[in-house]
């Protein structure tokens, strides 16, 4: 099983608005079951690296690979685009994202959002998806609130339902961005609970998130990026247990004094 490609692997990534260079030749990789976290001030890239992953954002450099097969793209630097919309599509229904301010649909009800990218996006059948949404609200423990709509919610309801939109895509892997930034800290610990959760399955996930325990916690291994650039990366444990960067240090003990 060694030799099975990374579901998501990143090489020398460059993004830039404008003059603005945001990533600046960033590489990562997620092998599945790997729980990454992306930790960093903000401006540091991690939310663009996340969406240039899924390619809701276009870069101008460097390789995207999907579980070995690298994403075409025409075109160069500013003009560079995805050359192939099947292959676009296929890859992002594969890699589910959960984003900060939930964008549940607020016409729907919450069993209706969870259903819908299966129903319109995979044209799975009405009756499994139903089946496979309601029993993915049970496991986000909101189960009772299929026929609620998402102005009934708190937040942290609002985003277990996000989540359980994500899983029942079915995806090789889940990118959370920021996903309990939005909530109070009572509210958050449901989500979090969630998240550790579905790490204790071995779901293969990248995490932006401005919770160090919570990239503690869950990580294989965390991505400290500053300024656009892979600072420190390894074991969670020696990033925040002996932090080699006087960066790290510093963006540490800042968020512990926060």
């Amino acid at each position: 099983m060694t030799d099975t490609p990374p579901v998501i692997q990143i090489n020398n990534l460059h993004k830039a608005y404008g003059q603005l260079e945001v990533l600046k030749g960033v590489s990562i990789s997620a092998k599945r079951g790997d729980v990454v976290s992306l930790i960093g001030s903000s401006g540091s890239g991690k939310s663009t690296l996340l969406r240039c992953a899924n390619l809701l954002e276009d870069s101008q450099q460097g390789e995207i690979l999907f579980k070995g097969e690298p994403v075409l793209w025409k075109g160069s630097g500013a003009a560079r685009r995805p050359s192939d919309a099947k292959q676009v599509l296929r890859i992002r229904t594969n890699l589910s994202m959960v984003f900060q301010q939930f964008n549940l649909w607020s016409h729907m009800s919450i069993l209706q959002n969870v259903m819908e990218a299966p129903l319109t996006v995979l044209g799975r059948n009405r009756g499994e998806v139903e089946k496979s949404a309601r029993s993915y609200l049970e496991k986000v423990g909101i189960g009772d609130k299929c026929d609620a709509y998402p102005a009934q919610l708190s937040g942290g309801q609002q985003q277990r339902a996000a989540i359980a939109r994500a899983l029942c895509m079915e995806p090789e892997a889940l990118l959370f961005d920021e996903p309990t930034s939005a909530l109070d800290p009572e509210l958050e610990q449901e989500v979090v609970k969630v998240i550790k959760q579905l790490a204790a399955e071995g779901r293969t996930m990248l995490i932006v998130t401005h919770d160090m325990k919570l990239a503690a916690d869950v990580s294989d291994h965390v991505v400290f990026l500053h300024k656009g650039l892979i600072e420190e990366e390894g074991a969670p444990s020696a990033l925040f247990g002996a932090p080699k960067s006087e960066r790290l240090r510093g963006f540490l003990s800042a968020t512990q004094a926060a």
